[in-house]
């Protein structure tokens, strides 16, 4: 794939070099080409035709472990590394009308076709996207890993996100004035994760998310606020998800199970989800915050429904703004998160404490980022009280 990858690129430059050459006579067609920040766009002059084509490298280092623990070894057996986290190439862009776009993004270090979409955004009350993409439910998923403020997601993400997914979505944003700003996703999925052509029984799954603009804005999908943003912005969320299947959890890898939920059979498990989130830039002070509840219904077998919750406040602030003395691309970050398992055992509680700091280079196209955490979980595989502290160091670029 990734020599199909190189090839394409040069069918691609070889293409538009010849368009340029011999084929667009009108003044409309004609093609030019320029860096993009990040990355390199070539399109008409009408617009019409664009592709934007960047990379992004994440290298990360890491002391004791790197991933969120899932099991009492993941404490005991502490190792330390260095690894390229992500590397990812991105092609976007529109066809035949500035309003027909589209987006591609592959996973160069693990060879998976992440993205593929399409979408129809004349009208901003209506839109439409089809294809295999991330599902709007979370905005800490959501969020792009090189658009985070912290170096990898809460400890709440693995269980309750629903990532990728193949299916339809209908989004838009009526642009009400003022407090009445409101934007909506209504999306049906095959509800078996990325890389599924189809769903494993009878039933889809059905998502959806209403977004409050208090303040007449939208808030984009990145955290931090290194652009200091000068009137304050916010949102409250609230989205839902119902889905029947064998997968009980979600991710970069597709249809997973989470303990205790292992070797189902086909829709065995009815999932119904829900989760409520704020966030606000002001500044160069940024917040954000999700409640997450779960349910699990066991469809085969007459056992007790299993409940989970989950919920993160995360806070980060552009010193600079206060403090004369410190670097004006320096912020300072922190997060509290917590999981519960099962609400019916009372001494389940995972716990992380996390706080960091990023240097922005370039905004988010090129920074570095120090982060410490604390991982408290009350109980693992029946083993009490394991905890550990963890170190890493990041640096993301995008070109």
């Amino acid at each position: 794939m990734k020599i199909f990858l190189l090839f394409f690129l040069l069918l691609t430059s070889i293409a538009f070099s010849q368009q340029t050459d011999t084929i667009d006579k009108s003044e409309g067609n004609k093609l030019r080409a320029f860096y993009a920040n990040p990355g390199f766009k070539f399109e008409t002059i009408d617009g019409k035709y664009r592709v934007r084509i960047n990379f992004r490298v994440q290298f990360r280092g890491y002391i004791n472990f790197d991933d969120d623990p899932t099991s009492a070894t993941d404490f005991q057996n502490y190792q330390n590394g260095f690894n390229v986290n992500r590397a990812r190439f991105k092609a976007g862009g529109n066809v035949y009308q500035k309003w027909m776009k589209y987006y591609l993004e592959y996973d160069l270090e693990g060879g998976n076709l992440l993205n593929f979409e399409f979408m129809l955004e004349k009208y901003s009350f209506l839109k439409l996207r089809v294809g295999q993409f991330k599902a709007q439910y979370s905005s800490e998923r959501v969020t792009s890993s090189g658009r985070q403020q912290t170096i990898e997601r809460s400890v709440v993400n693995r269980p309750f996100t629903i990532d990728r997914q193949r299916g339809i979505s209908l989004y838009g944003n009526p642009h009400g004035s003022g407090s009445l700003n409101f934007s909506y996703w209504l999306s049906t999925f095959t509800g078996t994760g990325r890389g599924n052509t189809n769903n494993d029984d009878q039933h889809m799954m059905y998502m959806s998310r209403l977004q409050w603009n208090l303040n007449g804005r939208v808030l984009r999908f990145r955290s931090s606020d290194f652009d200091i943003t000068e009137k304050f912005t916010s949102r409250i969320a609230i989205a839902a998800v119902t889905n029947r299947s064998k997968f009980t959890r979600f991710s970069t890898s597709g249809g997973g199970e989470l303990e205790g939920f292992e070797n189902a059979a086909d829709g065995q498990y009815r999932v119904n989800q829900f989760l409520i989130e704020t966030a606000f830039k002001y500044k160069g002070l940024s917040w954000q915050q999700e409640y997450h509840w779960k349910e699990i219904n066991d469809e085969i077998n007459p056992v007790p429904q299993t409940h989970l919750t989950g919920l993160y406040t995360q806070l980060g602030y552009m010193l600079h703004q206060s403090l004369n003395f410190f670097p004006e691309k320096l912020e300072l970050y922190g997060r509290y998160a917590q999981y519960d398992p099962n609400r019916i055992i009372s001494n389940d509680f995972q716990r992380e404490y996390t706080f960091g700091s990023n240097y922005f280079f370039f905004g988010h196209n090129n920074k570095l980022s120090l982060e410490y955490s604390y991982l408290d979980y009350e109980s693992i595989d029946g083993i009490a009280d394991q905890s550990g502290s963890r170190f890493r160091i990041q640096w993301d670029i995008s070109f």
